[in-house]
């Protein structure tokens, strides 16, 4: 029996960094604080969270506190820094290619997801005010399952929720933690790096590429496929 080769059928895309770059805003206000107190936040540090959550890997609260000895009040600095923030998100632009792949897609009749880590507000709302939620037959966030990446369980419910197996999608990620999530649940997975983990090792990528104009959803149905 000759065994038949997947064809590309869905289409999961990550939020933040992918779509729009939301990691370099959020980095920068962290940066300005550890730099009121004569402190550098070095991106290496700091790109640990990028896909992922505070905590297990990185919290730059527990960081400046740990250097420079002192508590803080978390609910003023945070609030102070929620408004910086939307200070300097109001310049964000959609990510070069991100509307070309969702283009194609549409003329391919590939469904496409969103699968993140961010709560579900944050992504819907940013998609409506990008004229975007239109292309995205669902989106599977932080909410639906409870864990976030590297934690595989959000690309594999975006999965199920398209209809398709593992091995008919692909995934675009910006982000290490949404590698390694990508490869727990046995999904291909292409690397778009924004400037917070330009710098990081992506092996085990399906592709990683500067942007998503730099590859087609055809060329990726071929070489699923195995004809290219």
């Amino acid at each position: 029996m000759i065994a038949t080769m997947p064809k590309l059928s869905a289409v999961i895309f990550d939020f933040d960094g992918l779509i729009v770059d939301t990691e370099s805003t959020g980095y920068q206000t962290w940066r300005e604080i550890f730099e009121s107190h004569g402190l550098d936040l070095a991106v290496e540090t700091y790109a640990a969270v990028i896909g992922t959550d505070f905590g297990a890997h990185y919290d730059p609260r527990v960081d400046l506190e740990e250097r420079t000895g002192r508590k803080f009040d978390w609910e003023e600095l945070e609030a102070r820094r929620t408004v910086r923030e939307k200070e300097l998100r109001k310049d964000l632009s959609i990510l070069p290619g991100v509307v070309h792949r969702l283009e194609e897609a549409a003329a391919l009749g590939l469904p496409c997801a969103i699968a993140s880590s961010s709560p579900r507000w944050w992504v819907e709302g940013w998609l409506n005010d990008l004229g975007l939620i239109q292309h995205f037959h669902h989106l599977t966030t932080v909410d639906d399952t409870g864990k976030v990446k590297p934690d595989p369980s959000l690309f594999l419910l975006a999965a199920e929720r398209l209809g398709v197996s593992r091995d008919e999608a692909v995934i675009f990620e910006d982000s290490l933690n949404g590698l390694v999530a990508a490869r727990a649940a046995g999904i291909r997975c292409v690397v778009a790096p924004g400037p917070m983990t330009r710098h990081l090792d992506f092996d085990g990528a399906w592709r990683r590429v500067a942007t998503l104009n730099e590859v087609t959803l055809n060329e990726l149905g071929r070489a699923l496929s195995g004809t290219l």
